[in-house]
């Protein structure tokens, strides 16, 4: 019951976001107008503007929530997060060296983003590695990887001003202008991921039990790790490629699916996957239509819902422990 209720929710997200903006079409009309493919300005908006936009949205939500369960589960701390430990400051470093310095080599954002998460990730896990990972440490530790890598990124677009406007939307995290285009470079990457992470769910569940544990029942600890770091990189460097640095997605989601399902991989990293997909298709939704004719992007949104969120996730961790 509570999939069908996530999906369901899934679903209410997406048909709102196909139905409302600045023009606004009933679910009759947006049938018919898919069905009938006449091309007029309803089709052409609906399918070349609202439909890529709205499945990339989806896609991108579901990457950031499953790679943040990843993370949470592989550092076994709640507060773990692609944008707060340093993924996505990784990803988008080199996702901005690779549109500003080699624009022309468009193709290789996603192998490039991958890259700098991984290592971002590997920087924060050995940085905060002393007789085993302390929360504190860890959140230290991607606090200032995160600043390091976000400044390498500020030097780069200051040190090609004239070509930083171009970036801007990267920078907060924008799903405006997104095409099918952007949706056949990334779901391959996306679809890789995930099923990766399905793959790897059990052993993700046993590395949860301890090391001692999991090497107790022939679990090969470094192996499994490095491979749920590499899936947790891959997912959040296709997300953050696609959409730019949209932050708070990977905390959220999966704390919001543990309080539905329960915390079994097998289960949560699905259930994650909707709400994240959900999370993004709402906030974009609404900064659609906010402010008409303008919009918001939808990492200003996120950075409005995510902040309170957590601090209370800080508190409830802090008390707990």
């Amino acid at each position: 019951m509570a999939f069908l209720a996530l999906l369901a929710l899934c679903v209410l997200a997406f048909m709102f976001s196909v139905r409302f903006g600045e023009l606004r079409l009933g679910l009759p009309e947006i049938v018919t107008t898919l069905w009938r493919r006449d091309g007029g300005l309803d089709y052409q908006i609906l399918w070349y503007i609202r439909l890529p936009r709205v499945l990339l949205g989806a896609l991108v939500g579901a990457s950031f929530a499953v790679s943040g369960v990843i993370l949470q589960g592989v550092l076994r701390n709640p507060l773990a997060s692609p944008g707060i430990i340093g993924v996505s400051a990784g990803g988008g470093l080199a996702g901005i060296v690779v549109m500003v310095l080699l624009p022309r080599h468009g193709g290789a954002m996603v192998p490039a983003a991958f890259a700098g998460s991984l290592l971002a990730a590997l920087l924060v896990y050995v940085l905060s590695w002393k007789r085993g990972v302390s929360t504190i440490r860890l959140i230290l530790a991607g606090v200032a990887v995160s600043a390091m890598l976000g400044a390498l990124s500020s030097a780069v677009l200051l040190f090609n001003a004239e070509k930083a406007g171009g970036v801007l939307d990267f920078t907060i995290g924008s799903l405006s202008t997104r095409s099918w285009r952007h949706v056949e470079q990334v779901w391959p990457y996306m679809a890789l991921g995930l099923l990766m992470a399905q793959a790897l769910c059990g052993r993700l569940n046993i590395l949860a039990l301890g090391d001692d544990v999991a090497v107790g029942l022939g679990l090969q600890v470094e192996r499994v790790r490095v491979a749920l770091l590499a899936t947790a990189a891959l997912l959040a460097a296709a997300a953050v490629s696609a959409v730019g640095l949209l932050g708070f997605v990977g905390l959220i989601a999966p704390h919001l699916a543990r309080m539905v399902i329960g915390s079994d991989n097998r289960f949560l990293l699905p259930a994650a996957a909707l709400l994240g997909a959900t999370l993004v298709m709402a906030c974009d939704s609404v900064g659609r239509v906010v402010m008409p004719p303008s919009e918001l992007p939808v990492g200003i949104i996120m950075a409005m819902v995510g902040p309170p969120f957590f601090l209370w996730l800080l508190r409830k961790v802090s008390y707990e422990a």
